[in-house]
Order: C-alpha cells, then structure tokens, then sequence
C-alpha cells in the first residue's frame, strides 16, 4: 500500500505533519509505517523563499528512499537543479541568468556555501528514476508519454535514470533528450497563436500553453489549457487534439504530480496531498 506525496518545495514541516497524520512514526531510516510506504512524485526543492528547510527536508526524504520506506520520481525543479550546477563547455547546462537563479534561491540559500551538501544532494537527485512502472499503476512527474518512455528506455534502460551525458543532451535545445524529458517532466505544450501571451505564476511571459494530456475528450484549446482560467480569447476555440499524447483509457491509472489545479483532491495529479492503495483501487 502506498501514499503518494507531490511537489513538496522545500516545505519540510508540512511533509513531517502530514506523515505523521498518515500514521508514520520516526526513525533511523525517515519516517517508517508499519504497512504502508511513501512514494514521492519530484519537485522536492525551490519556492518556499521565506523558508529555510531545504537541508531537513533532504534529509529526511533521502533517508527514507535509501532505507527502502519510499520510493521517489524526478521533478523538473530536481533536473533543472542538476543543469544549475553542472559545468559544460565554459558555462553552465542551465544559464545563471537572474531568472533561473530567483526559481533556485530557496535551494541556493542553503547549499551554495556548503558544497559538500549540495554535492551529496545532486549525486540523491541521479538516484531518482524519471517514472514508475508498478504493480497495478504508473507514476510520472507530469506526464506519462510512451514514445518519450521509449526513446530515453533505449538509452539509459527500462527504471529511466538519469547520467551526466543524458543530462548534457537532455539540456540541449532540439535533440530528441531534450523533447522527451521535457515532455515527462514538465508536460505536452502547444504554441499560441502570435499575439497571444499570459503571465505565468512566478510573472513570466508564456506564448505557450501545458494541456491536459489527460482529457482526451476536450475539442479545442480552452478546454486543454493549463493554468485554468487564463484568458485565450479567439484561440481558445482552436482544434489543438493532433499530436498531444493523449493518454490510453484502458491502460493503468498514471499518478502525477507538477499541475497548479484548483478543486478538490483530482485522482491522477497528486500536487501537495497524498493518495493511498484505496484510491489506486478505486480508480
């Protein structure tokens, strides 16, 4: 039986809270429950700027991995960590330019004049597979597409872990890495039409949109768009179905996490709350 926890971001004493509501006690090896374990779903650092719990949160999740009392995905926020600091060719994988560096600071705040740490935390971020293929349900960051299973399968293997030439190649604009890491970790994204933008959560202009890879009945474009409520006037009503992979119905239920929903507890995106066995069952 399992929990699945996502996209915590540095909030370490939501994390105890919750385990401990879910009935996990502590121990040597994390938090430990009797029947149950934990299974992570990335986006484990960044955001939480007023907040300095990166290093107890690390701490805790890494010993429960290691101690085989969870299991854990990549996020795009533990990819883009990894290019942050990976030297390549005179700079660095992910640019240090001042927008890359305001979405690391919360992690940068902690680590960066520690460097044994953060080193120990890079190497636990390679241990991390980019998906889950499990008794009865599939995990993914943000969205399970075969193809670009297939195609990093080839690889690095069916468990899909990441290595340093991976990453280089991963974090290079147009090779066939980069589309499907892209695609696993941060979701399918269609271009809007010239002239159409909106301001993203953190006031980034987009003139792309994420979909939901998972409505294989929405018609058009507003249906599809993620965030929720932005405003895409005329270019709403726009048939955007070829080319998204859609998910099969018939196949295994896919948990995730990484979308900004609004609602209720949504079966399929685990963002900051917890599933059990019950409601793998359920599905």
């Amino acid at each position: 039986m399992y929990d699945l926890i996502g996209d915590i971001h540095g909030h370490a004493e939501e994390l105890e809270k919750l385990l401990i509501h879910l009935g996990y006690s502590r121990s040597d090896g994390g938090y430990l429950h009797p029947e149950r374990k934990v299974i992570f779903v990335g986006d484990f650092i960044d955001r939480g700027e007023k907040l300095a719990q990166h290093k107890r949160l690390l701490e805790l999740v890494m010993k429960m991995v290691r101690s085989g009392h969870a299991l854990a995905v990549m996020g795009n926020h533990e990819f883009n960590a990894l290019a942050y600091h990976t030297e390549h060719e005179g700079g660095y994988l992910r640019p240090h330019i001042e927008k890359n560096r305001r979405q690391h600071q919360a992690f940068l705040n902690e680590y960066d004049n520690d460097p044994e740490a953060k080193s120990a935390v890079l190497d636990f971020f390679y241990e991390l597979p980019m998906w889950l293929e499990l008794d009865g349900f599939r995990v993914v960051h943000a969205c399970w597409d075969q193809k670009s299973i297939d195609i990093l399968s080839e690889l690095v293997g069916c468990e899909g872990y990441l290595n340093p030439d991976l990453l280089v190649r991963a974090s290079t604009m147009g090779t066939r890495e980069y589309d499907a890491i892209e695609t696993l970790l941060k979701g399918h994204e269609v271009d809007l039409p010239d002239g159409i933008s909106f301001q993203d959560k953190d006031g980034n202009e987009r003139n792309n949109v994420r979909v939901k890879w998972w409505n294989s009945a929405a018609g058009n474009l507003k249906d599809l768009a993620l965030p929720e409520g932005i405003e895409l006037g005329e270019a709403g009503k726009i048939s955007v179905l070829r080319g998204i992979p859609f998910y099969d119905s018939k196949a295994k239920p896919c948990f995730l996490g990484h979308y900004w929903l609004k609602g209720g507890l949504v079966l399929g995106a685990v963002i900051g709350a917890y599933l059990t066995q019950a409601a793998v069952e359920a599905w």
